[in-house]
């Protein structure tokens, strides 16, 4: 699903990932570890599309990302890819159901039919009763799970996380842990989850350690 190869990404001087290597199969649970400023979020924003490296090859689900225009590559990651980041970013003027739909607005679906496929999310993840609350209207956990719902409306293959946890208590991020394998066991998707929560990553599938702006799995530690 996910073959990256030779992935190089500088800024200004700083030489921030150093030919980083990858294959991540369909279904899989990854997390990425390290300390910061060693490259998690570089090569998560890399691989998530969301920026482009300077050297190596991408591709995902057989497609060549790296050579895809703007516009192309804009519609590829809003089809196949989705997001939860740290800090929801959800739109404070919207309730949590029209948060989650835009992605599907801008995929250009049926209104009605991007409504019922969020509703049905929500439901799932236990917000049916939030469907008309505004973000300032949700505890730190409800907030989460509606970023989960807006990341996977317009069922993509992938989800990357960023800290997906960072921002919660421990009771919360525990449950979201739980949600990501739940999601993966009822609808099949592949996480790529950026982690300083040792828990999350030792439940992942594999274990990979950012030293230095390079890989290393660490699963079999």
């Amino acid at each position: 699903m996910i073959k990256a190869h030779g992935i190089h990404k500088s800024y200004n001087s700083l030489h921030v990932l150093k030919g980083v290597n990858l294959e991540i199969d369909a279904g899989e649970i990854v997390s990425i570890v390290g300390k910061s400023g060693a490259g998690k979020s570089t090569l998560l924003h890399i691989l998530g599309t969301l920026d482009q490296p300077d050297d190596g090859s991408l591709r995902i689900n057989n497609q060549d990302v790296v050579r895809l225009t703007n516009r192309k590559l804009a519609q590829f990651r809003n089809q196949n890819i989705g997001f939860v980041f740290q800090f929801h970013h959800l739109l404070p003027e919207f309730t949590a159901l029209e948060n989650v739909c835009i992605p599907g607005f801008i995929d250009q679906k049926p209104e009605a039919q991007v409504r019922d496929r969020a509703k049905e999310l929500l439901a799932y993840l236990g917000l049916s009763d939030r469907l008309t609350h505004k973000p300032n209207q949700l505890s730190g956990g409800e907030q989460q799970r509606v970023a989960v719902a807006r990341a996977l409306i317009n069922q993509p293959g992938i989800v990357f996380a960023d800290e997906p946890s960072g921002n919660l208590d421990s009771a919360s991020s525990t449950e979201l842990h739980q949600l990501l394998f739940d999601l993966r066991k009822d609808f099949g998707q592949t996480f790529i989850i950026v982690t300083h929560n040792e828990e999350l990553a030792q439940m992942s599938d594999r274990r990979l350690e950012m030293q230095d702006g390079r890989l290393l799995d660490t699963s079999a530690n």
